[in-house]
């Protein structure tokens, strides 16, 4: 069973008419973070309709019948590897009385079986048994006419590359290659080559905020020199690093790119509007911040935004990928996935490991993120609405400032177009 996609020009929408954009460029209204409206809508012409939304990656479900719980949007589904090992997602939702029928994140199994009332699917998604089809010494059951295939569950469309997978609800989709564009796409494969991955861990935290406001932060440069003390008092990212922004010609995915140079930056007059530099602060462990150069590239990090669910991390050696998973309009939740590389040695994987206590919902500096989020979703709800601001730099400027906005305008162009505002 499938469903039609909303696609990506969509046209204007009349179901919110009374919700209307403000014409100054760069401002965006409160109400794309509060409204439940908005929100219902983002699920059908978003993650429902003609995008890739990451659900997982292959080394996770390594041999047939292997499978992880995952999401599109707010849709719970099942990502599964079926006995001729081709990986499958299909929703997480009985087509008898609609139970969310799998609640293990991970296992192995040659069926799938509803508790409820027992309906079984095999590893196709495709229903295989219903118990009392016939009825009982010719009393009840269902009716001749019922068909088995008229009730499988919802498949959608998937793709792979470089082990990570992507699925939609759309079957007429272009290639990953193609959805990410060219600069896009070689950010991407040079993590995801085809090289044997290695899962280190994932972890999960719940945040009290829209689920734009994750996309909108890793296409923001301007905090990341302000807020968090860790990158900027270590040269992690400093407004002063070598730096490059690239986003694809529609506006929806972005690169943040940085090459952190040797040693730490200087306690110098640039540094005069970075409250968070703090040039008297030492790492008890300074190893934390070696460098191992593994890939050909002239960046020691890049943020990469996939529109709508993914954002993928390469930090000195770190190497990760947060799944966004929205749960209403003031709540979302992260699925974050530390991993290397199968033929990575003992040392750097421990390396990897230990500098992963910069990133996650306890990290050196991810729970800035957090409680920033926070305040901000606090802030639109509970105040008189107004237009927040994202008009710094140019639309059309060198790719090497980061003290612009250009990637968050950029992203909500292409909303409005979709979300027909």
């Amino acid at each position: 069973m499938t469903v039609q996609a909303i696609p990506q020009n969509a046209a204007p929408n009349h179901e919110l008419p009374d919700l209307i954009w403000p014409e100054k460029s760069g401002d965006i209204p409160d109400w794309i973070y509060t409204d439940p409206r908005v929100y219902e809508l983002e699920q059908k012409r978003i993650f429902q309709g003609a995008t890739w939304n990451y659900v997982g990656l292959e080394v996770e479900i390594p041999k047939r019948g292997d499978f992880i719980r995952s999401y599109v949007g707010s849709v719970p589904v099942i990502v599964v590897r079926d006995l001729r090992e081709q990986v499958r997602v299909f929703e997480n939702r009985c087509a008898h009385r609609g139970a969310e029928f799998c609640k293990s994140y991970r296992g192995n199994s040659r069926s799938f079986v509803c508790p409820y009332h027992h309906w079984t699917y095999d590893l196709t998604g495709k229903l295989a048994g219903v118990p009392f089809r016939n009825g009982v010494d010719g009393k009840g059951g269902y009716p001749e006419d019922f068909n088995l295939s008229d009730h499988n569950l919802r498949s959608l469309n998937v793709t792979v590359l470089g082990g990570a997978i992507f699925a939609s609800f759309s079957q007429d989709m272009p290639s990953l290659e193609d959805y990410l564009g060219p600069e896009l796409y070689g950010e991407f494969t040079t993590i995801f080559s085809g090289r044997k991955l290695k899962m280190l861990g994932i972890h999960r935290n719940v945040l009290q905020g829209n689920w734009k406001l994750y996309q909108e932060n890793l296409k923001d440069p301007y905090h990341a020199t302000l807020l968090h003390t860790y990158l900027t008092t270590f040269g992690l990212f400093v407004a002063g690093n070598k730096t490059g922004i690239v986003a694809d010609k529609d506006g929806r995915h972005s690169a943040l790119l940085n090459a952190k140079p040797e040693g730490r930056p200087d306690n110098d007059a640039s540094k005069a509007e970075i409250r968070s530099f703090k040039a008297a602060m030492q790492l008890a462990d300074p190893s934390i911040l070696e460098f191992n150069k593994e890939f050909d590239s002239p960046w020691t990090s890049s943020a990469i935004t996939i529109w709508p669910n993914l954002i993928l991390i390469r930090q000195l050696n770190i190497l990760s990928l947060r799944m966004i998973v929205p749960q209403g309009p003031n709540e979302f939740m992260l699925v974050w996935t530390a991993f290397g590389y199968e033929d990575d040695s003992p040392e750097l994987e421990q390396h990897r490991l230990r500098q992963n206590n910069i990133f996650g919902p306890g990290g050196f500096l991810g729970i800035d993120d957090n409680e920033a989020l926070r305040f901000v979703q606090d802030g639109i709800k509970r105040s008189l609405p107004r237009h927040g601001v994202a008009s710094l730099g140019k639309d059309v400027e060198p790719m090497d400032t980061v003290i612009t906005d250009r990637a968050i305008r950029s992203m909500y162009k292409h909303y409005r177009e979709v979300m027909g505002l």
